[in-house]
């Protein structure tokens, strides 16, 4: 093909599309729409379910507005999905789509740093970079959350979270997001994803800036909660070889989230004690967390903070894996577990 007949290379503006979601995010949101309005022609919200009037924010800023309907349960998946079938059918020309949730920004550079990885390379399906949490310094458990978003390497990865670059016509090929998984999502799709031969790449570059807000430990609570009822709903999807996506977890969780503590307790007596040496295993465990942390060159207050939340998190997640099992049982359908009040 000569130079007069070639196509123009698409421009970042046309080439990417951005699907936005939330609920309530008050000024998080507006942050949000600053953030990314005017980078790229194609921005959709979708929203779930808001009260506070974040579509009329998001249309006065000349976003499209998507808003599901409040008689099914609300998850991010399906936000995401919505959002992604509206940038298929109106705007099919886009051929990568940049997820956001609205208690995020997106850091100035990262849609052409994340564009220009997956247009040097076919191969790669999914971009992600690194999260940062906007006030670290507020809470000890906005600190976890700091520290989790670090927690990883450069490269390939085997997921990603919900600031992620992906591939539109690899999202058709695995139909989007599962709508019924509630959390742990993003670990869901990236597995169907690597078993099309997709390959995950996490680049060198900060992606989006985070707002957790997470004041209370209920909110940590329930934050853990959600984690333990992500890892039985994956694993009950996907728990079979040769993938057995968390069912190392499950299997931990219930171990030291309920056998061990009440089997130390109920033999108590009859061990004369002993039995109580099982529960040293929860402060050895923060300890060593929290010196590996250290190492990763975390400061002392965030490896504490880390420390801590990864040794005493199994107790949340067990009763998540106990809701997830009892709904399974109601045949009830899953329902998002709020944290942020």
């Amino acid at each position: 093909m000569n130079q007069a007949t070639r196509s123009p290379t698409p421009t970042l503006r046309t080439q990417v599309g951005i699907v936005l979601i939330g609920r309530n995010e008050g000024d998080r949101l507006l942050r949000c729409l600053d953030s990314i309005v005017g980078q790229v022609e194609t921005i959709v919200y979708v929203d779930s379910g808001s009260s506070d009037g974040s579509c009329a924010a998001a249309a006065a800023r000349g976003v499209q507005v998507v808003e599901l309907d409040r008689r099914r349960p609300f998850s991010a998946a399906r936000a995401r999905n919505a959002g992604f079938r509206w940038i298929s059918q109106h705007h099919p020309e886009v051929a990568y789509i940049q997820f956001i949730d609205g208690d995020c920004e997106v850091v100035t550079g990262w849609l052409e740093a994340a564009a220009a990885e997956l247009n040097q390379d076919a191969g790669i399906t999914a971009v992600c970079g690194w999260r940062r949490e906007r006030y670290p310094e507020r809470s000890v458990f906005n600190r976890i959350c700091d520290v989790e978003w670090h927690w990883g390497n450069v490269g390939e990865v085997g997921q990603f979270g919900g600031d992620v670059m992906i591939r539109a016509n690899m999202l058709q090929a695995v139909n989007g997001y599962n709508d019924n998984v509630i959390a742990a999502e993003d670990d869901e799709l990236g597995l169907r994803l690597r078993q099309l031969g997709g390959q995950l790449m996490r680049i060198d570059y900060d992606s989006t800036i985070h707002d957790a807000n997470i004041t209370k430990i209920s909110q940590w609570w329930n934050r853990a909660k959600r984690c333990g009822y992500a890892y039985a709903l994956v694993s009950s999807i996907h728990g079979a070889p040769p993938e057995r996506k968390f069912v190392k977890e499950v299997r931990r969780t219930m171990l030291w989230g309920a056998i061990v503590p009440l089997s130390s307790i109920l033999l108590a007596i009859p061990s004369q004690g002993l039995s109580l040496l099982l529960l040293l295993r929860y402060p050895l465990v923060m300890g060593r967390t929290i010196l590996y942390t250290r190492e990763r060159d975390f400061g002392w207050a965030d490896s504490i903070a880390w420390g801590i939340s990864c040794g005493l998190s199994s107790f949340p997640e067990v009763l998540g894996i106990i809701k997830f099992h009892r709904n399974q049982q109601r045949q009830q359908q899953h329902q998002i577990i709020e944290y942020k009040g």
